[in-house]
């Protein structure tokens, strides 16, 4: 069972925050092992096993990352191996190397100026990237079940796959971009 079965909603990357979090403490109330403390050993260890689930689901579904790598994984295209991982775009790369070159330059010669205007670099590339995919990540959405399905049909088209690939280089980039910005935060001004 998908985390988005167990909440009954359809795999989306946008949720309704709000809706989430009541099924999550509504699953809480219904699933805690505090409360079937009479219940036979059985019934204890399923309450355990589903309050576990509701509280890794929701942990996953209400973060905007780790909801778009869950879906990315549900689709086959991303694995949870760091060696497996489709490899970055070159020019995306090449890109990289200036910004690396920076930071390395920052690490023996720091400079605020130089420090700001590689930040800025930095976030202006990651909301480019975003912009880039932002109407994927509003508009996609698949059926957790097949009543849902002829209305979502009708109602929205689902994504192409090369959408998703889409999806997915952009958060393989991000993830290269979070790492560039944790190096360059040793470098912040104090």
């Amino acid at each position: 069972m998908t985390y988005f079965e167990f909440y009954e909603i359809p795999v989306s990357f946008r949720v309704d925050e709000a809706a989430l979090r009541r099924t999550f403490l509504q699953n809480s109330r219904r699933f805690h092992p505090d409360f079937h403390t009479l219940a036979d050993e059985a019934r204890q260890a399923e309450m355990l096993e589903l309050s576990t689930l509701n509280n890794e689901a929701f942990k996953t579904l209400s973060d905007p990352d780790r909801r778009i790598r869950y879906v990315l994984e549900l689709k086959g295209l991303l694995g949870d191996d760091e060696h497996k991982q489709p490899a970055l775009p070159q020019d995306f790369l090449m890109e990289m190397m200036d910004i690396n070159e920076n930071l390395m330059e920052l690490e023996f010669d720091p400079d605020p100026e130089r420090y700001a205007q590689a930040l800025s670099e930095v976030k202006l590339l990651e909301a480019s990237l975003l912009a880039e995919i932002q109407h994927i990540l509003d508009t996609y959405t698949e059926p957790f079940s097949p009543e849902m399905s002829l209305e979502l049909q009708t109602s929205n088209p689902l994504t192409s796959n090369s959408d998703l690939l889409a999806v997915r280089d952009y958060f393989l980039k991000k993830r290269y971009l979070l790492r560039i910005l944790e190096n360059l935060s040793k470098f912040a001004p104090r």
